[in-house]
């Protein structure tokens, strides 16, 4: 069985989530049998290997256009070199889901990964955001498999569409913090479990206005750091540093995985206002450092963290949460379940296994 993976700039892992992900699932599959090709940008950083941990790297050069079609184009490049080579190509995103149809011509098995609502993104302009929109539409009718990462995902496109491919549910992993390292606080002058945190793209969507007004209205001293970039040139991010209060702490981004899980795990709670994605990885994360975790009331989030969070719907919920969780009984029973969420049902292990049975069951199919 060979499987290619699109989508992403190509591992090892060095930007975001979809390539986090291909990393973790190529090279867990390897292991157990698959024949696993990441495609990959061709750039001078990049092209070092051509296999990693038994993944075969094949390189693309990035098309020579600018803007957001860049992408697009770059993943139209990967299908079309992808079209006859491999049993299973699985596109992560739908961005050139228009083009997906390719490879289903030479007989392959064609997969897409929706990601969450990419036209609710308030970073995109309207062009952008109808063009969202039509490649959703086709992601309806090019694949023979549609993977949602979330029941929620699930039935937002079963109640959007009334033909809907195959669909299946598979989220996306989490380790669970076993080495926390509390050196690492000293670099924000921080102690353990005296602060509150977020964790996220300074957007709209992400509710971290909310957040912040519904913080200062609530009665604790302790700082709120907030983790992005807080220097992005846009109107959001300046009404964001326009808000004054001794409490709010913007620390800028910060790429290092062990200092942020480390930043994660002594936080006495956790900040969570993402409303557009399905089984969003900033979450995971914060669970799998068991964080008590305060979140934006949605299906995606509810899905996820369960009885590990409290739900804010607006600024005013917030200050009776901050005020909740100082009951310490409270906080622990969160941050077992939290912990535990992540243990049963967001092992990187449990993911993995759960692609081999649709690997197996496309194997069979063919047979």
């Amino acid at each position: 069985m060979k499987l290619a993976i699109l989508g992403t700039r190509g591992i090892p892992a060095q930007y975001g989530g979809f390539e986090t992900f291909a990393e973790e699932i190529a090279v867990r599959l390897v292991k157990k049998g698959i024949d696993v090709t990441v495609f990959c940008e061709n750039t001078y950083e990049n092209n070092k290997f051509e296999k990693f941990q038994g993944v075969s790297l094949e390189y693309v050069n990035l098309p020579k256009i600018f803007g957001p079609l860049k992408r697009v184009a770059f993943d139209v490049v990967c299908l079309w070199k992808a079209r006859s080579s491999y049993d299973v190509v699985y596109m992560l995103g739908i961005g050139a889901s228009f083009f997906c149809f390719v490879p289903r011509l030479w007989g392959k098995k064609v997969w897409i990964n929706t990601d969450g609502i990419e036209w609710a993104r308030s970073k995109w302009s309207s062009i952008e955001k109808t063009a969202a929109v039509i490649m959703e539409k086709f992601c309806m009718i090019t694949p023979s498999l549609v993977i949602a990462d979330a029941y929620a995902i699930r039935d937002y496109l079963q109640g959007r569409y009334k033909r809907l491919p195959a669909c299946e549910v598979i989220p996306y992993g989490a380790y669970i913090m076993s080495n926390p390292n509390p050196d690492v606080l000293e670099n924000w002058k921080l102690s353990p479990y005296n602060y509150y945190l977020v964790v996220c793209r300074l957007e709209p969507e992400n509710h971290i206005i909310e957040i912040i007004r519904g913080y200062i209205n609530s009665d604790s001293y302790l700082p709120l750091i907030i983790v992005g970039n807080h220097r992005a040139q846009d109107s959001y991010v300046r009404r964001l540093l326009a808000i004054s209060d001794s409490r709010i702490r913007f620390i800028g981004t910060l790429y290092d995985k062990d200092k942020l899980s480390s930043l994660r795990f002594y936080a006495k709670a956790y900040f969570h206002g993402h409303s557009v994605g399905g089984t969003n990885p900033s979450l995971l994360e914060a669970l799998g450092c068991g964080n008590a975790v305060i979140a934006h009331d949605n299906p995606f989030n509810r899905e996820v963290a369960g009885v590990a969070a409290e739900y804010f719907g607006s600024e005013d919920d917030i200050p009776k949460i901050v005020s909740k969780l100082n009951d310490e009984i409270i906080l622990c029973k969160m941050r077992n379940e939290a912990v535990n969420i992540v243990k049963n049902r967001y092992t990187w292990e449990k993911i993995c296994n759960d692609y081999m049975d649709l690997l197996n069951n496309e194997q069979c199919v063919e047979l």
